[in-house]
């Protein structure tokens, strides 16, 4: 595989090299730490793993992390799970969030953006403003450090508020998107119980209003440990009954009190998706966030204060928790609330041209979806203020890479592609974006600072140029300090660590390239396996959905009963394509040529669609039940996925297949 792309697609150029924030952290890093000074990134990546604690003391000295108490050491216990991060020291997130407000003052920390497109900005005093009252009024209503603060909201700067002011009194932050139904953020908030909802009366979709005022009665019946609900009126209705409103909570001209936690204090609970049980809570910590992002949007992304940061997301994802410590670098945020494509495919586009946006994050879906309806952003749209464009949700298939170059090319564009692969587990990256290094077509530039990223097989020996299991063998500080609701951490250690003990094991088949760039092939907890060979669906899907008449594909390998092997691909056609002769001889043609004979599906099905959770992933292990004879009430938790329909279908294939 380090072969099949020996010619980088892009190179930074040495101006680039030189002005990136990461050579002159290498540089200081060397003069003080004993990092090497030559060598480049491969040299700083090893010290960074082989002298962990030296590199993450660096860190928190280069971007001056303010310790209200100081650490004893940087790294107390270093097993995994159970690492002790800085024990001793307190901090606060939220404090670091907005000290860009002493410097930058009247410029906008938060640019908003609704389906108008008009950006809206919040200036980083105001913002801190806000901050400094709704703590203050939280106070007030008896939150402490420990409490859970929920908000079930768009993707708004009172959400990006209201975490930052629960952040500073020590509460726990958790929330949900408004799409969500009411059974999905009960399954959620009823683990955690929070004290405190912040909620809105709908929210704009697509066009179009979507009230949620039922949904908010629910949740306020469903959730007995509250004992207020704020009210933000999107839509322009009254507070209900007994609910505080948003405004009387943010009024005061206050300045912000931070209260001073340990390092491994809980920050926020975010949630696996879910399909297949209550969502797994996820505990990270205000010590362990604060350090992991400014590393990787500061370093890794190259975020300073003269960038604007845009990623199409929900609050019910983990890269809104990201993008909002995108503050921490002094960096503008963008915040898009609506349809990613409304009121047509290129709106994502239309947001970073109106914004000025500097790094540019979305989803492959989208960039895919794009190249498809012969979107041209570079020619439709003034980009020229876009250094990079960053993916995640899936692996960028090769052919996203080249639009990508291609289209920004043509207006001599010099665009850095990162698409980059992390997990919710972490709410970070342990592959992907370096400013510093060359990229080549289908693969992540590196794994990350302070990240030993390697590629296991099932003995535990590392690979390279082989596929293998995603697993990291030193702690992160980002790690979960635990699940809620998980005492004894039995859940926690399954989940990553019962495969190879002391050893966290992701779920996701990787190659470790030769030259260090990773390739991703899909969760491996999916795994297709014909005649002994491992392969990932997302190269699967990579080649199918190059096809015009394809919108959208799921491939799924079945054990059977008398031990044979089914592997059907069902697709979803395009408007206007029939699933004839011809087309599933080009299928199968294209599977065989551009893969293997051995990844040809045993049938092609066509679906009225594919199902996914809440988040947009594909659902494949709920599928795999489902086509077992697994029955459905069973096979998926219902609150988990987008539409429950599509999935009856699968169930129903299953019976009849019977």
């Amino acid at each position: 595989m380090s072969t099949a792309n020996p010619l980088p697609l892009w190179q930074p150029d040495p101006q680039r090299i030189a002005q990136a924030q990461i050579t002159k952290f290498q540089s200081w890093a060397a003069e003080h730490h004993g990092a090497p000074a030559l060598g480049g990134y491969p040299a700083l990546h090893r010290w960074s793993v082989d002298e962990l604690e030296a590199f993450w003391k660096a860190v928190t000295q280069w971007f001056d992390v303010r310790f209200t108490s100081p650490y004893a050491r940087v790294l107390g216990d270093r097993s995994m799970p159970g690492a002790e991060w800085f024990p001793g020291a307190t901090l606060n997130y939220a404090e670091h969030a907005l000290r860009a407000a002493a410097t930058r003052a009247d410029e906008p920390a938060l640019l908003h953006v609704d389906e108008t497109h008009e950006p809206r900005p919040v200036t980083w005093t105001e913002l801190r403003r806000q901050v400094g009252s709704l703590a203050a009024e939280l106070r007030a209503l008896g939150v402490r450090p420990g409490d859970r603060v929920s908000g079930y909201l768009p993707n708004i700067p009172q959400a990006v508020v209201a975490l930052l002011a629960t952040a500073a009194v020590g509460a726990v932050w958790t929330s949900c998107a408004p799409d969500f139904g009411a059974r999905s953020v009960l399954d959620r908030f009823q683990q955690v119980e929070p004290v405190v909802l912040f909620t809105v009366d709908g929210y704009r979709y697509g066009g179009k209003e979507h009230d949620r005022r039922d949904v908010v009665t629910e949740l306020r019946r469903e959730l007995p440990t509250l004992r207020a609900v704020v009210h933000i009126p999107l839509l322009g209705t009254e507070a209900p009954w007994g609910a505080l409103e948003w405004s009387d909570l943010t009024s005061a001209d206050v300045d912000p009190v931070f209260e001073p936690v340990p390092f491994d204090h809980p920050l926020w609970v975010l949630y696996s998706s879910g399909t297949t049980g209550l969502p797994k809570a996820i505990v990270q910590s205000q010590g362990g966030i604060l350090v992991e992002h400014l590393k990787q949007l500061g370093l890794h992304c190259d975020l300073g204060p003269g960038d604007r940061f845009f990623w199409y997301t929900s609050t019910g994802w983990m890269m809104w928790n990201f993008l909002v410590s995108g503050l921490l670098t002094g960096t503008t945020v963008i915040l898009y609330d609506g349809s990613p494509g409304y009121p047509d495919t290129g709106a994502q586009w239309r947001i970073a041209e109106r914004t000025g946006a500097t790094l540019f994050g979305t989803s492959a879906a989208y960039v895919m979806a794009c190249r498809k309806a012969e979107v041209h952003p570079s020619r439709d749209f003034d980009l020229s203020t876009v250094r990079c464009v960053a993916t995640t949700g899936s692996p960028l298939p090769p052919d996203g890479f080249r639009w990508l170059h291609d289209e920004f090319a043509e207006s001599g564009a010099d665009l850095w592609i990162a698409s980059v692969s992390g997990g919710t587990d972490v709410c970070s990256c342990f592959a992907g974006a370096v400013p510093t290094l060359p990229v080549h077509i289908g693969e992540l530039q590196a794994p990350c600072l302070g990240t030993d990223l390697q590629s296991w097989d099932p003995n535990g020996t590392p690979l390279v140029d082989e596929v293998g299991e995603l697993v990291v063998t030193n702690p992160m500080p980002s790690m979960p300090i635990h699940f809620w609701n998980d005492p004894d951490g039995s859940r926690y250690h399954d989940s990553y660590f019962a495969m190879y003990p002391g050893v966290w094991r992701h779920g996701d088949w990787i190659t470790l390239t030769s030259r260090g760039s990773v390739i991703i092939h899909g969760r491996s907890d999916s795994t297709l396996n014909r005649q002994g060979v491992r392969m990932g669906s997302a190269d699967i899907y990579e080649a199918v959905e190059r096809l015009p008449e394809i919108k959208e594909s799921l491939v799924i390998g079945v054990e059977q009963p008398d031990g044979g092997y089914w592997m059907p691909l069902f697709v979803q056609l395009a408007p206007g394509a029939a699933l004839d002769d011809a087309l599933l001889d080009r299928i199968k043609r294209t599977i065989r040529e551009q893969l293997s004979p051995r990844h040809v599906p045993d049938e092609v099905i066509e679906v009225p669609g594919i199902p996914h959770t809440l988040t947009g992933k594909r659902i494949e292990v709920p599928v795999k039940r489902l086509l077992q004879g697994t029955p459905l009430d069973k096979a998926v938790n219902p609150g988990s996925v987008d539409d429950l329909d599509l999935l009856r279908f699968y169930e129903e294939l299953a019976r009849k297949r019977a």
